[in-house]
């Protein structure tokens, strides 16, 4: 059978992932090489409360790889997500090549965001409404 390319977002122990980045990810990075998966791209998302508790953890990140595999590996990927400590809840998604690809891309891309320097005065926001400029208009409009 042909590999399909997938989309994995993975809920991982946050308190875990805290105290060893690298072991959690090489944790999770090892259960898709196991079940024969290519990881292509893979990043932390987000960390953060959770809107419930998900067996008894308030708290969780969310870590999103893009990954190729035999579908009739899934089951195997389903038991071992189940049977790790650091997976609580966990989600895949098959994807068209263009769509992958430009996933892939992104995650890639992650380190490129300009910050506040890099950005020219041009593309800087116009100031709101809570200026000193804008009140000193709004004084005068009264008389």
């Amino acid at each position: 059978m042909a590999e399909k390319l997938y989309e994995g977002m993975f809920l991982l122990d946050s308190g875990r992932f805290a105290e060893d980045p690298e072991g959690s990810t090489k944790t999770l990075l090892g259960l898709l090489e196991k079940v024969d998966g290519t990881v292509v791209a893979h990043r932390p998302w987000q960390d953060g409360r959770l809107a419930y508790p998900i067996e008894k953890h308030r708290k969780g990140l969310h870590y999103l790889a893009c990954f190729q595999m035999d579908s009739s590996r899934l089951t195997d990927l389903d038991r071992a997500c189940k049977l790790s400590d650091h997976v609580i809840r966990y989600m895949v998604i098959k994807h068209p090549k263009v769509l992958f690809d430009a996933l892939v891309e992104s995650l890639g891309n992650e380190h490129a965001r300009p910050t506040d320097d890099a950005v020219s005065e041009g593309d800087r926001p116009a100031r709101g409404r809570n200026s000193s400029d804008d009140d000193d208009d709004d004084d005068d409009s009264d008389d």
